[in-house]
């Protein structure tokens, strides 16, 4: 869900009773639309992000560190110029709107007190972040808007900031106007006119309120009784009370079957039932945080892996079509040596040919019961011509399938690589994996090469993954094909186990022995487990997994990255298991 009113209302008075007095340390930007402001307290420290992405635009506070671009963005320098080391002295929230004003008192170049203006607007698609001075004029903004966007509203430097227009609704925390729903629209059900007439609510919220009054979601206006109207108002004047003095219970609604995070609440819900269980949390910002942790994430790795997906995409669709070519070729060349035995045929019946005929009917002398065979004759041609042309049909196609075979290999290494490159893609877990796949790519010659050989190089030398097991031994899991070929073929001892998954695409696992040679059978699981999870089959159970000491793993010569064979090796069954659910040291950098 975006984040509502009330949402909001819980974050400021968390917001403000955490920051206010607070120095703003640090600040930097890792996403074009998102920040992380480090503030320090007399007793404490805080770590926020602020983010206008336009799906998941939000403010909470972290601990989760993330990568920072070697050099900040114009907009991050700027904050830093006008409020990094400023004291924060309120957190407000204007308009009871979906936007947070963090005001700053800091110094200016002259050594003068001023204040200035972080604002962010929580308004889904429209979200931004704003920084602005003590008279509201824009000192700049991570999205700028101009009158070929809005001919309502500008964003940019210098003008004037005004807040969003406000709707033809009544604020939900505005305790100074009452609640006068109409239900008078039959086609709408309860839900829809309470959002039409009450700004600053969210669907699942409106749908609360509806449940609670009438013990269903989906119930429409034209059933409504006087009393479930009545239930209504007095619901939305209870939880108005609520918001306004903070008694709030902030939940993570998941499904309880899937175990998928699908939303949250600033209040307790009641309307799945038994479909979905509630997480409690002490704070709407560790509730917030908690479901756009792993929803942002995949979100922006989804983004920044779009092209290459693409680009795998289209190099394997191309790949099939050559396939199914390379293939008809084959089986056409299945017949050359009917085309060699027709010439011979024809050499050695030439005097049975006479100008104009267009097939000749022999016996197979090729055949054991020399049964008669049909041959179409060219009558244009003289009956040596006839037989030569046979005969250069059988060459061609000879040759062509002897080609054709090197080709087909080719392609088919080729259609392997990409498709494990694809698995891998869809494993990434950060922007750094995505750039190493990226700048395999690139080795591969499938994107074109930059200027920037030294990113390049830093991307290609990326480390694997790397566990520690509950018997204390290291496991390491390769990212990409590249790491895979470093991982088992130059950083592994031969006596170290190596692991994979059969006929599945997925990434290399290395148990490391050092001095220890006795590997436990947990280990040997654990080790299975984890290259099943780093696997295409990371959905599926009992994935056979092969494993085998280093020294019998080969690559063959001129082989893609990443591919290798195997011989002398054992299989075990095992269901896919994250790190997280084996319980295991993560020792990833």
């Amino acid at each position: 869900m975006a984040l509502d009113s009330i949402a909001v209302s819980a974050l400021i008075k968390e917001l403000s009773t955490a920051l206010t007095d607070g120095r703003i340390d640090k600040i930097h930007q890792p996403e074009r639309d998102e920040l992380t402001v480090s503030v320090r307290t007399f007793s404490d420290s805080f770590k926020l992000v602020i983010s206008a992405s336009p799906s998941n635009a939000r403010v909470h506070f972290t601990d989760a560190g993330k990568e920072n671009p070697k050099t900040a963005p114009m907009f991050c320098m700027l904050l830093r110029k006008h409020i990094q080391g400023g004291k924060i002295i309120a957190v407000t929230q204007p308009d009871f709107e979906r936007i947070i004003d963090i005001t700053v008192q800091t110094r200016n170049e002259l050594g003068d007190i001023v204040f200035r203006h972080l604002i962010t607007e929580l308004t889904g698609r429209n979200a931004n972040i704003i920084l602005t001075d003590e008279n509201s004029r824009i000192i700049e903004a991570a999205r700028h808007i101009d009158f070929t966007q809005s001919s309502v509203r500008q964003i940019l430097p210098g003008l004037t900031y005004q807040s969003p227009p406000p709707q033809d609704k009544i604020p939900f925390l505005d305790a100074s106007k009452d609640f006068d729903i109409r239900f008078d629209d039959i086609t709408k059900t309860a839900q829809s006119a309470i959002m039409s007439e009450i700004s600053g609510i969210s669907p699942i919220f409106a749908r609360e309120i509806v449940y609670r009054a009438t013990s269903r979601t989906d119930t429409m206006s034209s059933t409504l009784s006087d009393a479930d109207k009545a239930r209504i108002t007095t619901l939305l004047n209870q939880y108005r009370l609520r918001a306004l003095n903070g008694d709030f219970s902030p939940v993570l609604i998941t499904e309880t079957e899937t175990d998928r995070i699908i939303d949250f609440s600033p209040f307790e819900i009641a309307q799945y039932e038994n479909i979905c269980t509630l997480t409690s949390f002490p704070t709407m910002s560790e509730a917030i945080g908690s479901f756009y942790l792993v929803r942002a994430s995949k979100e922006r790795l989804k983004q920044r892996s779009a092209d290459i997906l693409k680009l795998i995409t289209s190099n394997l669709e191309r790949l099939s079509k050559k396939l199914v070519i390379q293939q008809r070729t084959l089986k056409d060349a299945e017949n050359k040596d009917k085309l060699r035995r027709f010439g011979d045929l024809i050499t050695s019946s030439i005097y049975m040919i006479k100008p104009g005929m267009t097939e000749l009917t022999v016996p197979d002398y090729f055949e054991p019961d020399t049964p008669n065979v049909t041959i179409p004759l060219s009558p244009q041609l003289t009956p040596a011509e006839n037989a030569q042309k046979y005969y250069k049909k059988y060459t061609k196609a000879k040759n062509a399938e002897t080609e054709v075979k090197k080709q087909l290999e080719s392609t088919l290494a080729e259609t392997e690589y990409l498709e494990s490159t694809l698995s891998f893609v869809e494993n990434c877990t950060s922007l750094s994996d995505i750039n190493a796949i990226r700048a395999e790519l690139t080795e591969q010659g499938y994107i074109k090469s930059s200027q920037n050989t030294k990113r390049k190089s830093k991307e290609l030398s990326s480390l694997p993954h790397h566990f520690i097991s509950s018997d204390g031994f290291d496991i390491y899991v390769g990212k990409n094909n590249l790491q895979n070929d470093i991982l088992t073929l130059k950083f592994a001892n031969t006596q170290d186990i190596w692991f994979h998954t059969k006929k599945i695409h997925g990434s290399h696992t290395v148990i490391k022995l050092g001095l220890n040679k006795d590997v436990p059978k947990r280990t040997i699981t654990e080790a299975a487990q984890l290259a099943a999870y780093y696997s295409k089959a990371r959905e599926s159970s009992q994935v056979p997994v092969d494993y085998a000491p280093v020294k019998n793993v080969k690559k063959p010569s001129g082989a893609k990255p990443g591919m290798v064979i195997y011989d002398n090796y054992n299989t075990i069954y095992t269901t896919p298991k994250s790190p997280q659910e084996l319980n295991l040291k993560i020792l990833d950098k």
